[in-house]
């Protein structure tokens, strides 16, 4: 293995690390230290590859986004998908985030002071495949108005049911459940296209 090869192989574990600690104890559960001693690495190891904590997770910030990008993108990609299942499956995916990694959904939206230029960038592509799978949906007239109107509203679907304040006795309901009102809208605009 080539020493490229091997700083890269050790990036990765190191990202994979503070991932679990983020995701078992959220950002003040994650330490270079001890990412550093569950990748198996020297001490000064993490140090090579990420200034400080923020840097290290804002680079798991930038991974969240690059994999549900990759998810967005390959819904688009997928010929044998409906549009509207594309998009329905995008807002599911996007809350599946929220409901399985509550931790690192939040550093998705709420990333470290520093460079965030990665996070941004991931960020951007998600919104790009997103806003392809909607122009499918309603054409490209309004494409743009609906993908932000479907962004906004998940997230803010996400946030209040991690609150609490969905399942209470005057909303008595869910993100997911949302969602499907989401989606329905979005096709009776669409007129079934």
């Amino acid at each position: 293995m080539s020493r490229a090869e091997s700083a890269a192989a050790t990036r990765r574990a190191l990202l994979a690390e503070a991932a679990l600690l983020l995701d078992g104890g959220g950002p003040d559960a994650v330490t270079l230290r001890e990412v550093g001693a569950r990748a198996g690495v020297s001490r000064g190891a993490p140090y090579r590859h990420f200034d400080n904590k923020d840097s290290l997770l804002i680079a798991v910030a930038a991974q969240g986004w690059e994999r549900l990008g990759d998810e967005v993108i390959a819904l688009r990609n997928d010929s044998r998908a409906r549009p509207l299942d594309a998009l329905r499956a995008a807002l599911v995916g996007i809350l599946a985030v929220s409901h399985r990694r509550p931790y690192l959904y939040r550093l998705m939206f709420d990333t470290p002071a520093g460079d965030r230029s990665a996070v941004n960038q991931a960020a951007q592509r998600l919104c790009d495949g997103f806003l392809a799978i909607v122009t499918e949906v309603v054409g490209g007239r309004e494409a743009e108005r609906y993908a932000a109107l479907l962004l906004t509203a998940v997230h803010g679907a996400a946030g209040l049911e991690s609150s609490g304040l969905l399942q209470t006795d005057k909303w008595q309901t869910t993100a997911d459940e949302l969602v499907e009102n989401f989606v329905g809208v979005v096709e009776r605009a669409a007129g079934g296209r």
